[in-house]
């Protein structure tokens, strides 16, 4: 790490007596493999670090970036940057941060077994493993990647956050032709920590898996009920669905307007905190303290100390995310949400795990209850308009569901409702709480980071699937 930089970079900042001013220095240690359609495409090591500079001057905020560590090029920027936030300040939103606790804390999540030491011959023998068991696809994506990211936090206010979150990560796409049918699936997988996590993923296992799912589907599968019926869906559905109907919308940035142009508003409106949103068994949380989660950390990019956040309590929306800017407009603490992606990048309202809580039902219940109905085990494609209101799911490994019993394959069905509809529809709660992992794209330029998005098997009474 470059710390004696950022050092220097606050103290020119106070010279400057700027308002507040945060210095966050970032270093990526990254690994990347990829294999598509057997061939090892991608096979590479980075290592990259910067410094992200924040400060507020006559409530305007300043920000810039550097990559060169030299501390007359960090004097040159700061000073050109202070000119221009003073010029442009007649014109400037004005900006408040909300007072905090400051925080000196030094945390990290541990790798069983650190990347580093797994052979590279290993990962890709894992890989080709996986890929070999799954050759009749037309189309095989895989990619296995780790990233140690150390974070070095400053703030003129006293706060020193230190910190070092290692993630596992792999994705893949698989696609199927059969009959002069089709169908893809895409996905991925995250935790933080060490590659440990990616033995307990049992690639090899896993794909095999998907891909028999897939292929039962193009043999079999027929098409849905057109009457109005009962929906169970899995964890990896509800997971999309907390995700995009729930998280993204109550997202303080969102809720004020200052996502409109990049990755849209929201439905939400600031006074709606109480407002009956769902069925009372349903409970939202975002929490980052979740250990080895994709989304994990223990302070946020503002040096908040985080914390679980209950979004929606029994029904009701109870808080929204928020950063110390969009907090002091509500004359409240931030809830610790400001994430960035890289050190390149102003820390903005995120989410970290968002997940629905589990409910005291299995599965087998919540379908044994169905006279009609379908079972969505998970999904092939989303999408929701940018007030997170109307929105619609298609489901890949679906099932027909008769008199509490499965049966046949149903082919892409689709579940087309508003946000208060589902969350309203909802009568039961699965205990099968899983974690799934999706990268969360926000922000201009466009920012994506880690999340987990998650949840139980829920039952939805009377809908028409399309």
């Amino acid at each position: 790490m470059y710390e004696e930089y950022a050092d220097f970079a606050l103290k020119f900042l106070k010279k400057k007596n700027v308002q507040y001013g945060e210095v966050r220095l970032e270093e990526h240690e990254e690994e990347g493999l990829i294999l598509k359609n057997g061939v090892l495409e991608v096979s590479g090591f980075d290592h990259s670090a910067g410094i992200g500079i924040r400060f507020l001057l006559n409530n305007s905020l300043g920000f810039i970036s550097i990559n060169r560590f030299d501390k007359d090029s960090i004097k040159n920027n700061i000073t050109k940057a202070i000119k221009l936030v003073r010029k442009g300040n007649k014109l400037s939103e004005r900006v408040r941060l909300s007072e905090e606790l400051i925080h000196k804390k030094e945390y990290k999540a541990h790798q069983k077994i650190k990347f580093k030491n797994v052979n590279l011959k290993d990962k890709i023998r894992l890989l080709q493993e996986t890929d070999s068991n799954v050759k009749k696809a037309i189309g095989r994506y895989f990619s296995l990647s780790s990233d140690v990211a150390r974070k070095y936090f400053l703030t003129t206010e006293g706060g020193r956050i230190v910190s070092e979150v290692p993630r596992a990560n792999f994705t893949y796409f698989l696609t199927l032709n059969l009959n002069g049918k089709s169908a893809q699936k895409y996905w991925q997988f995250c935790n933080s920590g060490g590659y440990e996590h990616v033995k307990k993923w049992n690639l090899p296992k896993l794909i095999l898996g998907e891909y028999k799912a897939i292929e039962k589907n193009l043999k079999y599968a027929k098409k849905p009920p057109k009457d109005n019926i009962d929906v169970v869906v899995g964890p990896e559905v509800t997971g999309i669905m907390v995700h995009e109907s729930v998280g993204h919308p109550f997202e303080a940035d969102r809720i004020f307007g200052r996502e409109a142009a990049q990755a849209g508003e929201s439905f939400i409106h600031k006074e709606m905190i109480g407002n009956v949103l769902g069925n009372e068994i349903v409970n939202v949380v975002d929490d980052p303290t979740l250990e080895n989660s994709a989304g994990y950390y223990l302070y946020d990019d503002e040096g908040v100390k985080a914390r679980r956040r209950f979004l929606i309590k029994n029904g009701k929306i109870n808080e929204f995310l928020h950063n110390r800017e969009t907090a002091a407009e509500m004359n409240i603490k931030s809830n610790g949400a400001a994430r960035a992606e890289d050190f390149d990048k102003e820390a903005i309202v995120r989410m970290a795990n968002t997940f629905l809580l589990p409910g005291d039902y299995s599965e087998e219940e919540l379908i044994e209850d169905i006279k009609l109905g379908v079972y969505i085990r998970d999904f092939t494609e989303w999408n929701i308009d940018d007030k997170r209101f109307q929105q619609k799911y298609v489901g890949s490994d679906a099932y027909l569901v008769k008199n509490g019993e499965i049966k046949s394959p149903v082919l892409k069905p689709v579940l087309e409702l508003t946000t208060p509809k589902l969350w309203k529809s909802i009568d039961a709660v699965g205990k099968n709480l899983e974690y799934h992992t999706g990268t969360c794209g926000k922000g201009e330029p466009m920012q994506g980071v880690p999340a987990f998005l998650g949840g139980p098997s829920i039952r939805i009474r009377n809908v028409k699937l399309g």
